[in-house]
């Protein structure tokens, strides 16, 4: 006697599928008109994009570097660090830094949205130029300031360098593989790149965490050379308490140990709060954001299949040598084994035949 599940088999027509609830069947009238056809997909943009988004408008007066407005960058940044970049080749730096940086997390937002990729072909291949030149650019404002940003201890100088080589390393395999057509790698490294980018949103959470730890701990210091802490004090018209506080300053080579804590009662104190706090939170962030990719492109195995395979068709096309491998590919720079274009459409996987790409 034949079983249960055996009978219920038989009965289901081969290929249905079950009706989605309300609630997907609302968010696919949603995402799907923006050109996302997984579920999955449409959250994280919103997650990720969104808090791009957001934080490029709540930095947006930054563009207003060296005003006198309470919203200036001048007036927003750490206490004392405006003595490092009021003049010179800093004042440039982080000017170039900020007038990229703030228009490269708009853009580049954009380059995520599926219905741009199919309806707008020229505005994303126009913008993916401008993000790749402005990520070069930010990036050399970033180092230019590097040495005084937060402290500019060896830890945030190496951090800015690293960070500098990924976000730039990314974007130039992102933009080897368009031109050899390999868009399974394009995805997968402007992916990269962009997460990498992302890491700057991360890093002040948990330094806006870790400042009030290392206040309640109270037993962290940083060295500042008077100087910069008589620059910090006369920015808040209280120039003349630094030599009473600080009996050394009258020689202003000398340095002050201050230590950590937010709540002052000087800005000397609030900076090294922040300062010995940024380094720890930069590469906590950085980490997070390195790995965060690699699990998402982990767990996409078949989108990146089909795209491999859309690849396939368009190096075919093109007359390219190795079709399918004509990128930065590992079956042709490592040792995987040699990649081979599907032969049949897999329902439960969405992996797509070459001849049925055009279709």
């Amino acid at each position: 006697m034949p079983s249960t599940t055996t009978e219920t088999r038989e009965k289901i027509p081969s290929g249905s599928t079950k009706a989605p609830n309300k609630f997907v069947a609302t968010m696919r009238k949603i995402y799907r008109p923006l050109g996302f056809q997984k579920g999955y997909n449409f959250p994280l943009f919103i997650i990720f994009g969104g808090a791009m988004l957001g934080f490029v408008f709540a930095r947006a007066m930054f563009l207003n570097v060296s005003g006198n407005a309470k919203t200036s960058f001048k007036n927003q940044t750490v206490p004392g660090e405006w003595f490092w970049y009021q003049q010179g080749f800093r004042r440039i730096g982080i000017t170039l830094h900020l007038a990229t940086c703030i228009p490269l997390g708009f853009l580049m937002v954009w380059q995520f949205l599926p219905i741009v990729r199919h309806k707008f072909l020229m505005f994303h291949r126009i913008n993916g130029y401008i993000v790749i030149l402005l990520v070069f650019l930010t990036n050399v404002g970033a180092l230019m300031v590097g040495r005084h940003a937060f402290g500019g201890g060896l830890e945030i100088q190496l951090g800015v360098g690293v960070l500098a080589l990924v976000t730039i390393g990314s974007v130039c395999m992102a933009y080897y593989n368009i031109k050899r057509l390999q868009i399974d790698q394009h995805r997968a490294w402007m992916l990269r790149g962009m997460f990498y980018l992302g890491t700057i949103i991360t890093l002040r959470i948990i330094l806006k965490a870790a400042s009030p730890i290392i206040t309640t701990l109270g037993n962290y210091y940083q060295s500042q050379p008077c100087d910069q802490v008589e620059f910090g004090y006369a920015m808040y018209g209280f120039g003349p308490y630094t030599k009473m506080l600080y009996p050394q300053c009258t020689d202003p080579t000398a340095q002050v140990n201050a230590k950590a804590d937010m709540n002052g009662p000087g800005p000397e104190n609030i900076e090294a709060a922040l300062s010995l706090s940024f380094g720890m939170a930069f590469w906590l962030a950085l980490f997070l954001h390195m790995v965060g990719p690699e699990i998402y492109l982990a767990l996409t195995p078949a989108e990146g299949e089909r795209l491999r395979n859309v690849s396939y068709e368009r190096q075919l096309e093109a007359g390219y040598k190795h079709p399918g491998s004509a990128g930065l590919t590992s079956d042709r720079w490592g040792d995987a084994p040699v990649w081979r274009p599907a032969t049949h459409t897999d329902r439960d996987s969405g992996i797509v035949t070459p001849d049925s790409l055009s279709k």
